[in-house]
């Protein structure tokens, strides 16, 4: 009978653990937010509600702790991005509720946070991002081809405009910083709506050129 010892894979873990790692990495994503990526790791486990033992057991070190919290992220984009594509019958209206999603997760803080803390070559992260992409780029085709987003506009200019204006600002608490993101998205969405009122200076940002600057900061 083949083993996991011979497979190499890893062994399936209980649902408690399940649980654990689970708050584990909801809990590094609120530490991180709020005091950035050297956050103390006890802070972590306390938060999480779990001890420092356990903490270690799903992860070794805090950068595979931050790689899983970048997933994390990732992966709830995508799926906010699917949902809002398979739920919305008006394109836009989808367009829009997937970028307000992106504000709820904080997408700013934690770009900027992790632009030097990720291996953006790892496999997991670029399927990651590559899934997140697609999501991304089906909900401005569909928003395009409805005729309500402006034609000069590409994923990597709604990326940047993200990363911006999602970034807290220094000193300020991250809850009363949310209620300003969420005003601030809101002009930028109703800026992308077609008909435009102005030429835009230069060229869309693609997600080549997004990536080669990190986030766009």
């Amino acid at each position: 009978m083949t083993t996991t010892a011979t497979t190499g894979e890893r062994p399936r873990l209980r649902a408690d653990a399940v649980r654990n790692r689970e708050r584990i990495i909801a809990a590094a994503r609120e530490v991180f937010v709020e005091h950035g990526v050297e956050a103390s790791l006890d802070l972590i486990a306390r938060r999480a509600g779990v001890g420092n033992a356990t903490l270690y057991r799903h992860f070794a070190d805090r950068a595979e702790l931050i790689r899983h919290v970048t997933l994390f992220v990732l992966g709830r984009l995508a799926d906010r991005a699917e949902a809002a594509r398979a739920e919305e019958p008006d394109a836009f209206h989808a367009l829009r509720r997937f970028v307000h999603a992106a504000v709820d997760e904080r997408v700013g803080a934690l770009c900027s946070l992790f632009a030097e803390a990720v291996d953006p070559t790892h496999p997991d992260h670029i399927a990651a991002s590559e899934r997140l992409d697609r999501g991304i780029e089906e909900l401005m085709a569909a928003a395009r081809a409805s005729g309500q987003l402006r034609s000069d506009i590409a994923v990597g200019d709604v990326m940047v405009a993200l990363a911006q204006l999602t970034r807290p600002l220094p000193g300020k608490d991250i809850e009363v910083f949310d209620q300003f993101a969420h005003r601030h998205v809101q002009l930028f969405l109703d800026g992308l709506m077609a008909p435009a009122r102005s030429e835009l200076p230069g060229k869309a940002a693609t997600l080549e050129e997004l990536r080669r600057h990190k986030c766009g900061g």
